[in-house]
């Protein structure tokens, strides 16, 4: 716009400004005519054009002369340079280049990918020459998108749909390129848009056969033989040319092929016969191929069904024992049983039962057929006796209601079990023990050798403590005089190393089994306590016992062979006895017993050694 202020310069003079006009300055334009001019008391730069336009120029160098003497020859002056730069606005629209374009695209185009670009011109610079690309006509919009590209500024072409050549061999796009930030002061100059017509022609390639469907489903029922025809597929040459097609299977994954086809017309056979039970269910991938050109191929995926054949019979559906508690009483239901079939039934399965008509009738149990395929067995006595016999065999036939009728005989084994009541379930007493305890049977075997083992070590620790025995002197320190016990217990009867009494009472024999108490005598000759009882009597002299209590102190003190410290050996005498005489047979005069002890044998084993002792005593002495 014309007298714009662009800047303002400002020049200082030294002089005195009130001497005259020696610091009156006046400004001029050197250079820069005619685009700008300058005031020259006040120094605006203005601007001396309408409708500079940036495009056309951009950038301007203006010289600006300060001279003082209010301009007078004789002035001194001073001069400097300024760069004006020109700023845009958004005054010029997008521009194609040219109106129509042209772009070759093959009909093997990927979806989604860029085909091709366009690109319109703007003169204007930053946000002003931004632009939106659009395709504004139906044909172009439906196979076809473009996008813009914001470091170029071209507008991207990608493909919508998939080309087929053999349908449509051209498509138009009507383009349009417009500003995205548009100046209201220019609005006047028209629409900032453009149009340009791209024709886009598709290639014919050679492309792969094409299956009349996306996927198969056949089916075939289960133990045809081999050969029978499943069904078939169909692809066609999609190009003009139509070339022949060949079929093949992909049976790169599998490891038993179940099925051929046709490679001319695509017909799906059985190889072996199938069976439903095993795979009710095979997919397969069949390819198919131009004969023209076999190394282009596409493939679609077959499922083949396996219908059901009625040809797997019946059976019980448990494998567990019966439980028939020792308390049923006749016409009491032991079990429900039902029954099991591999092969499928449309309607719903139907099983009867029976018990084998070729068999005699069972005392123990029979069958009730309920008619809901359940069956009922039924106690036919009263009470089992699981010692009298544990195990019972129980054949029960089932049919089918398929076509044909199939059957088949299945044994329950029934266990006879004295039953306890837990709600409406029976069980064994031993099952139930370990059900409540919620325990294995291996559980329970662990917890028991736990048990053992600390028993065994708990005996052991025991049988120690009392084997050890604790030393006499109990340290070398402590020397004192001991008092040495010995607690020897007598053996009984049987014991004829333990003290004779009847050395206190003849010292003369005991001169002759003389002995010490602290040391083991050597072997000597065992002597029955009944020869004892026999040997004959003898007179008791309290003399003779005190002299022999003497000779044993003496003895004892001049034996060498006792332990080196002090011990006491304590001899008792108890007395000359009873005025009366004594009832013991000790001192009796050995005489026969009339008395019979062979009663003794009936008595049982608890008193065989004491029939064996009297025994061996009445044969010594008819001896």
């Amino acid at each position: 716009m014309h007298g714009t202020s662009v800047l303002q310069v400002t020049a200082t003079d030294a002089d005195d400004p009130t001497y005259g006009n020696s610091a009156k300055i006046v400004y001029s334009i050197l250079q820069g005519q005619p685009y700008f001019s300058v005031d020259p008391k006040s120094g605006i730069i203005r601007t001396a054009l309408t409708n500079m336009d940036r495009e056309a120029r951009e950038h301007y160098t203006v010289v600006i002369q300060a001279k003082d003497m209010a301009g007078q020859v004789g002035g001194l002056s001073g001069s400097t340079t300024i760069n004006i730069t020109l700023t845009d606005v958004n005054d010029n629209p997008p521009k194609f280049p040219q109106k129509n374009y042209q772009l070759y695209v093959p009909e093997s185009a990927q979806v989604g990918k860029p085909v091709g670009k366009i690109k319109a011109n703007d003169e204007d610079l930053g946000i002003n020459a931004d632009i939106k690309y659009s395709i504004i006509n139906s044909e172009g919009a439906n196979m076809f998108s473009i996008s813009t590209d914001r470091d170029t500024r071209e507008g991207i072409i990608s493909l919508k749909k998939p080309l087929n050549y053999e349908r449509k061999k051209t498509y138009t796009l009507q383009i349009e390129g417009l500003n995205t930030h548009v100046d209201p002061r220019f609005s006047y100059l028209g629409a900032f848009k453009d149009t340009a017509t791209l024709k886009i022609t598709v290639g014919d390639v050679d492309e792969a056969p094409v299956f009349s469907m996306d996927y198969y489903i056949l089916d075939v029922y289960e133990n045809a033989p081999a050969g029978t025809e499943v069904g078939s597929v169909t692809a066609r040459d999609p190009d003009s040319r139509n070339s022949p097609v060949r079929y093949f299977l992909d049976n790169k994954d599998e490891e038993v092929t179940y099925f051929r086809i046709d490679e001319s017309n695509g017909v799906i056979r059985t190889t072996q016969p199938l069976d439903r039970e095993d795979m009710p269910w095979h997919n397969i991938t069949v390819m198919a191929s131009e004969v023209d050109n076999p190394g282009l191929f596409s493939h679609v995926p077959v499922t083949v069904q396996v219908l059901d054949m009625n040809d797997n019979p019946p059976e019980i559906g448990t494998e567990e024992e019966v439980i028939v508690c020792e308390s049923s009483r006749p016409g009491q239901v032991i079990q429900t049983v039902t029954a099991v079939d591999k092969d499928d039934f449309a309607n719903g399965q139907r099983f009867s039962f029976a018990l084998p008509s070729q068999l005699p009738v069972n005392p123990n149990f029979t069958l009730k057929d309920n008619g809901d395929s359940t069956a009922s067995i039924i106690a036919r006595r009263r009470r089992f006796n699981h010692l009298t016999q544990e195990l019972y065999e129980l054949p029960i036939v089932v049919w089918d209601g398929g076509e044909p009728l199939l059957s088949g005989t299945s044994t329950l084994t029934l266990r006879v079990c004295p039953c306890q009541r837990h709600g409406r379930i029976r069980m064994c007493q031993g099952e139930a023990f370990l059900s409540s305890a919620g325990l294995s049977t291996g559980a329970l075997i662990a917890i028991l050798l736990c048990i053992v083992i600390l028993l065994a070590i708990v005996v052991l620790f025991i049988t120690l403590r009392r084997s050890k025995k604790e030393p006499l002197i109990i340290s070398e320190e402590d020397i004192r005089e001991n008092v040495v016990t010995y607690d020897d217990e007598g053996g009984g009867e049987e014991d004829t190393e333990a003290f004779d009494i009847i050395a206190l009472r003849n010292p003369a024999a005991a001169e002759e089994l003389k002995f010490r108490r602290d040391v083991r005598p050597e072997a000597r000759k065992h002597c029955s306590p009944l020869r004892n009882r026999r040997s004959p009597s003898v007179e008791l002299d309290e003399m003779d016992v005190h002299d022999f209590i003497k000779q044993r102190l003496v003895e004892a003190d001049m034996d060498t062979s006792v332990p080196p410290y002090d011990s006491l050996q304590t001899y008792a005498y108890e007395g000359q006895g009873s005025p009366t005489g004594s009832i013991s047979p000790l001192d009796s005069p050995g005489t026969q017993s009339e008395q019979d002890y062979n009663y003794l044998d009936d008595w049982g084993p608890e008193f065989q050694k004491l029939a064996e002792l009297y025994g061996e005593a009445d044969s010594d002495v008819t001896t």
